[in-house]
């Protein structure tokens, strides 16, 4: 914890990108206290996994400074953010779908905390041999319901079950900060209420920022709430307070009944 120095675990300010003269992401200023989780909304095209791409580093900003921490990575590649404990989950499962489920947890464990006492090269024939991994993959397994489907091929999986391994394999390194961009996308009523739950709990035992498309959902999350539209922040506040927000209800076209 930085109690001490009161530095956010993630701190984002005046952060600008332009595509072809565009401005995707227009001076944007958002942070994460430590110990509190942040929902992002807005409607397509609203820039937010723009934003989550410059966090982690897979593009790269026009202007604006990212802090770790309070650990400038502003420049930093994205294995530097991802040693220093930045992790997140994309739209779309981006697995390896003719490995098992423990493999593909496995391979999320490479190096840092989970390399085993002199054994330097993975193979990936031998991993179960690596205790401290298979320990942590059992763990991780069990924390999103896949402890009976371990030595189940991915592509065999229904595919709400391959969105509970992407969120596994994100967790499983044990990062300090994570970003879920948009965990129920694509997933039947009932895979919903179970993933629902699922972040649910991680974001009050996570660090997290969650992009979410569902209001209802989104709004049920965590206390703290930002909307992103056109790139620009334009309301942050409780649930109740965006419910309230006129400048909201012209974004979503909510009547006083849907708000």
């Amino acid at each position: 914890m930085n109690n001490e120095t009161n530095k956010p675990a993630l701190a984002v300010k005046n952060l600008t990108k332009s595509f072809g003269g565009v401005k995707a992401i227009h001076n944007v200023t958002i942070s994460l206290a430590e110990g509190k989780s942040r929902v992002l909304i807005g409607p397509n095209g609203a820039g937010k996994t723009t934003l989550f791409n410059l966090i982690t580093g897979e593009i790269p900003m026009d202007s604006g400074e990212i802090c770790l921490f309070g650990e400038n990575i502003s420049q930093s590649s994205i294995q530097t953010r991802s040693n220093l404990g930045l992790a997140r989950t994309y739209q779309i499962s981006n697995l390896f779908k003719e490995m098992t489920v423990e493999e593909n947890l496995f391979l999320s464990l490479a190096g840092g905390q989970w390399e085993d006492k002199d054994k330097k090269i993975v193979f990936l024939h031998n991993w179960k041999t690596y205790k401290k991994r298979v320990a942590r993959i059992n763990e991780v397994a069990e924390s999103v319901a896949l402890e009976n489907k371990l030595r189940t091929t991915v592509s065999s999986l229904s595919h709400g079950e391959q969105r509970q391994l992407e969120l596994g394999m994100a967790l499983a390194p044990n990062p300090k900060v994570i970003l879920f961009d948009e965990p129920l996308a694509g997933l039947s009523p009932q895979e919903r209420k179970f993933m629902g739950e699922l972040v649910r709990r991680l974001a009050q035992e996570k660090i997290a920022l969650i992009i979410e498309h569902d209001m209802d959902f989104a709004l049920s999350i965590t206390e703290n709430v930002t909307v992103l539209n056109h790139g620009v922040i334009v309301a942050e506040g409780s649930p109740q307070e965006i419910k309230n927000n006129p400048e909201v209800h012209k974004i979503y076209k909510l009547t006083g009944n849907q708000a």
